[in-house]
Protein backbone atom coordinates (compact mmCIF):
# COMPACT_ATOMS: atom_id res chain seq x y z
CA UNK A 1 0.00 0.00 0.00
CA UNK A 2 2.84 2.39 0.75
CA UNK A 3 4.02 2.33 -2.88
CA UNK A 4 0.49 2.92 -4.13
CA UNK A 5 0.19 6.07 -2.07
CA UNK A 6 3.48 7.29 -3.42
CA UNK A 7 2.21 6.86 -6.99
CA UNK A 8 -1.20 8.32 -6.25
CA UNK A 9 -0.09 11.59 -4.68
CA UNK A 10 1.20 14.29 -7.03
CA UNK A 11 4.69 15.42 -6.12
CA UNK A 12 5.54 19.14 -6.20
CA UNK A 13 8.13 18.69 -8.94
CA UNK A 14 5.62 17.06 -11.30
CA UNK A 15 4.63 19.51 -13.98
CA UNK A 16 1.25 21.17 -13.41
CA UNK A 17 0.49 18.69 -10.62
CA UNK A 18 0.45 15.75 -13.03
CA UNK A 19 1.43 12.34 -11.78
CA UNK A 20 1.50 8.94 -13.47
CA UNK A 21 -1.72 7.95 -11.68
CA UNK A 22 -3.63 11.00 -12.90
CA UNK A 23 -2.41 10.56 -16.48
CA UNK A 24 -3.11 6.81 -16.50
CA UNK A 25 -6.57 7.23 -14.97
CA UNK A 26 -7.56 9.93 -17.44
CA UNK A 27 -6.35 7.84 -20.38
CA UNK A 28 -8.14 4.69 -19.15
CA UNK A 29 -11.35 6.66 -18.60
CA UNK A 30 -11.13 7.97 -22.15
CA UNK A 31 -10.52 4.44 -23.45
CA UNK A 32 -13.57 3.15 -21.56
CA UNK A 33 -15.73 5.89 -23.05
CA UNK A 34 -14.55 4.87 -26.51
CA UNK A 35 -15.74 1.27 -26.57
CA UNK A 36 -14.21 -1.33 -28.85
CA UNK A 37 -12.09 -0.17 -31.75
CA UNK A 38 -13.42 3.38 -31.64
CA UNK A 39 -10.44 4.56 -29.59
CA UNK A 40 -7.94 3.19 -32.10
CA UNK A 41 -9.89 4.86 -34.90
CA UNK A 42 -9.99 8.12 -32.96
CA UNK A 43 -6.29 8.00 -32.16
CA UNK A 44 -5.26 7.37 -35.75
CA UNK A 45 -7.65 9.75 -37.51
CA UNK A 46 -5.52 12.77 -38.11
CA UNK A 47 -2.16 14.37 -37.67
CA UNK A 48 -3.63 16.52 -34.89
CA UNK A 49 -4.64 13.46 -32.89
CA UNK A 50 -1.29 11.81 -33.57
CA UNK A 51 0.40 14.90 -32.17
CA UNK A 52 -1.81 14.70 -29.05
CA UNK A 53 -0.90 11.03 -28.58
CA UNK A 54 2.81 11.90 -28.91
CA UNK A 55 2.36 14.68 -26.35
CA UNK A 56 0.66 12.26 -23.92
CA UNK A 57 3.43 9.69 -24.40
CA UNK A 58 6.01 12.43 -23.84
CA UNK A 59 4.28 13.60 -20.66
CA UNK A 60 4.09 10.10 -19.24
CA UNK A 61 7.71 9.44 -20.24
CA UNK A 62 8.79 12.61 -18.41
CA UNK A 63 6.83 11.63 -15.30
CA UNK A 64 8.34 8.15 -15.32
CA UNK A 65 11.81 9.66 -15.79
CA UNK A 66 11.27 11.94 -12.79
CA UNK A 67 10.01 9.00 -10.72
CA UNK A 68 13.01 6.88 -11.70
CA UNK A 69 15.44 9.66 -10.73
CA UNK A 70 13.80 9.94 -7.32
CA UNK A 71 13.77 6.12 -6.92
CA UNK A 72 9.95 6.11 -6.70
CA UNK A 73 9.69 4.24 -10.01
CA UNK A 74 11.77 1.58 -11.69
CA UNK A 75 14.85 2.55 -13.66
CA UNK A 76 15.75 -0.76 -15.30
CA UNK A 77 13.61 -0.15 -18.41
CA UNK A 78 13.82 3.00 -20.57
CA UNK A 79 11.05 5.43 -19.55
CA UNK A 80 9.76 5.79 -23.13
CA UNK A 81 9.24 2.02 -23.32
CA UNK A 82 7.44 1.99 -19.97
CA UNK A 83 5.19 4.83 -21.13
CA UNK A 84 4.32 2.96 -24.32
CA UNK A 85 3.64 -0.26 -22.38
CA UNK A 86 1.38 1.59 -19.95
CA UNK A 87 -0.65 3.36 -22.60
CA UNK A 88 -1.14 0.18 -24.59
CA UNK A 89 -2.18 -1.73 -21.47
CA UNK A 90 -4.64 0.99 -20.51
CA UNK A 91 -6.47 0.72 -23.83
CA UNK A 92 -7.87 -2.53 -22.39
CA UNK A 93 -10.21 -0.28 -20.41
CA UNK A 94 -12.38 -0.07 -23.54
CA UNK A 95 -13.56 -3.65 -22.88
CA UNK A 96 -14.08 -3.39 -19.13
CA UNK A 97 -17.57 -3.54 -17.62
CA UNK A 98 -17.23 -1.06 -14.76
CA UNK A 99 -15.34 1.85 -13.31
CA UNK A 100 -14.08 -0.47 -10.55
CA UNK A 101 -12.51 -2.69 -13.22
CA UNK A 102 -10.89 0.36 -14.81
CA UNK A 103 -9.51 1.40 -11.42
CA UNK A 104 -8.03 -2.08 -10.97
CA UNK A 105 -6.47 -1.93 -14.45
CA UNK A 106 -4.84 1.40 -13.60
CA UNK A 107 -3.55 0.00 -10.28
CA UNK A 108 -2.10 -3.12 -11.93
CA UNK A 109 -0.54 -1.12 -14.76
CA UNK A 110 1.04 1.40 -12.40
CA UNK A 111 2.15 -1.41 -10.11
CA UNK A 112 4.45 -2.50 -12.91
CA UNK A 113 6.23 0.85 -12.60
CA UNK A 114 7.34 0.25 -9.02
CA UNK A 115 11.03 -0.39 -8.47
CA UNK A 116 12.12 -4.00 -8.30
CA UNK A 117 13.06 -5.15 -4.80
Amino acid sequence: MRGQRRLAQPRPEHRHGACPTAVATAYADLARQRHGGELATLLHQSEHVSHAEQHLTGLLTALITEGAHSADLRDDVPPAELAAYCLHALTAASALPSQAAVDRLVAVTLGALRPRP
